[in-house]
């Protein structure tokens, strides 16, 4: 009498990207995107609502620690699958702990600092408490989250320790925090017994990682095309308010035309062209913040100049109108550095321009602040356009 043989178990398919993965960004990673919509625009409202150095540094927190958990995010889309269904189990959770954080961003540095630091801390932690179970047939990509995991379970300490007190101590351990979230990465995640993150593990996808970075920038002018929408639908009633709308209108267009040409556009060229690829995932996080600060700080510069006009500019005023726009082209200058291993002059000579108007401005209503910022920023697009108009295209020559 014969046996019956029990069929054999077909190995678990690996959560790991490979060649049948969709390069593309899926729908789902989209609808993760539109969360922070919301939190740009409650960051740029609270900055214009009270400025002052400490508000300030209060929202450079704020966004910074926004924008890491999108970041590490879009890491793990381009490291795994995010067809598979844990994945997008995972992607969901996230879209939801930063929907909590978001809700206390007003209140954050108030009484809502622990929901706003707890689910921060949940989001990474949580990650990493699902990936490595799931990792276990592949010990060198379970040792990955390991060692990330380890990272942010350090840096939840000062995080959770700040939500406890209030003032400058707290300023103080979120800025500590968010100096390891940010070192980790740069480190390639180093614990003691672990070692580093190998350079091999971090598989970029061309394609996907640099699609994934120009729609967050796109994220961010929504949340200055918003702010121009709401406050001139409030305050529409006087010429001043009128040309503050268009001004307002070109400096956001500008700003997607000078990030698009040639960087932006050419970025998936230039991470397929580099030597190291992955060396992308430890810069594109910290050039593109800078650039996405400069468009939160200039959306709340819009929102000062649609509303009720002094006949001076106020110096916190003017640090806002043409702050933003500088600390764009600082994080554009460093972009251009990773795209074509230079920097063109028009980058800091569009610095020095809003730096130069910026005494004038004090004497001038806030209106001029904003024509100013509008036109540097066309003077930098302009001589963009002369450098590649009727020439070859520029090839990228990422230096990384």
């Amino acid at each position: 009498m014969s046996s019956v043989q029990p069929e054999p178990v077909p190995p678990r398919r690996s959560l790991v990207r490979n060649d049948r993965t969709p390069v593309r960004v899926t729908l789902l990673e989209l609808f993760f995107d539109l969360v922070y919509v919301v939190a740009l625009a409650l960051i740029s409202q609270d900055l214009a609502r009270e400025i002052s150095w400490p508000q300030a540094i209060q929202a450079l927190v704020l966004l910074a620690a926004v924008w890491w958990t999108w970041a590490i995010t879009t890491l793990v889309t381009d490291l795994y699958d995010p067809d598979r269904t844990q994945i997008k189990a995972l992607i969901i959770g996230v879209m939801f702990g930063v929907l909590l954080m978001t809700t206390a961003i007003p209140k954050a540095f108030g009484d809502r600092g622990l929901v706003f630091a707890g689910a921060y801390v949940a989001i990474h932690l949580g990650r990493g408490l699902f990936l490595m179970p799931m990792m276990r047939g592949d010990r060198q990509i379970q040792r990955r989250a390991t060692r990330v995991f380890c990272w942010f379970a350090v840096s939840a300490v000062p995080w959770v320790a700040g939500a406890y007190v209030s003032g400058d101590a707290r300023l103080v351990l979120w800025l500590l925090a968010l100096g390891l979230d940010y070192l980790g990465l740069r480190l390639a995640y180093p614990v003691p017994g672990l070692g580093t993150v190998p350079s091999t593990q971090f598989n970029v996808t061309a394609e996907h990682l640099s699609e994934r970075y120009q729609q967050f920038f796109t994220i961010a002018l929504g949340d200055a095309i918003l702010v121009i929408g709401m406050a001139y639908s409030a305050e529409h009633a006087r010429t001043e308010n009128a040309v503050g709308f268009v001004m307002a209108f070109a400096t956001t267009l500008l700003l997607w035309r000078i990030y698009v040409h040639k960087s932006g556009e050419l970025m998936p060229v230039a991470i397929a062209a580099a030597k190291n690829p992955s060396r992308f995932l430890k810069t594109a996080p910290y050039t593109h913040l800078l650039m996405i600060a400069g468009v939160v700080v200039t959306a709340s510069g819009f929102k000062l100049v649609l509303h009720d006009l002094p006949a001076r500019t106020p110096p916190t005023w003017a640090a806002v109108i043409l702050g933003g726009p500088a600390l764009f082209l600082i994080g554009r200058a460093f972009f251009e550095r990773e795209v074509f291993s230079r920097v063109s002059p028009s980058r800091p000579g569009g610095v020095l321009a809003l730096l130069t108007a910026a005494p004038a401005v004090l004497y001038l209503p806030p209106l001029s602040a904003s024509i100013a910022a509008a036109l540097v920023l066309a003077g930098v697009a302009v001589a963009d356009f002369r450098r590649s108009h009727g020439r070859p295209p520029e090839v990228p020559a990422p230096s990384l």
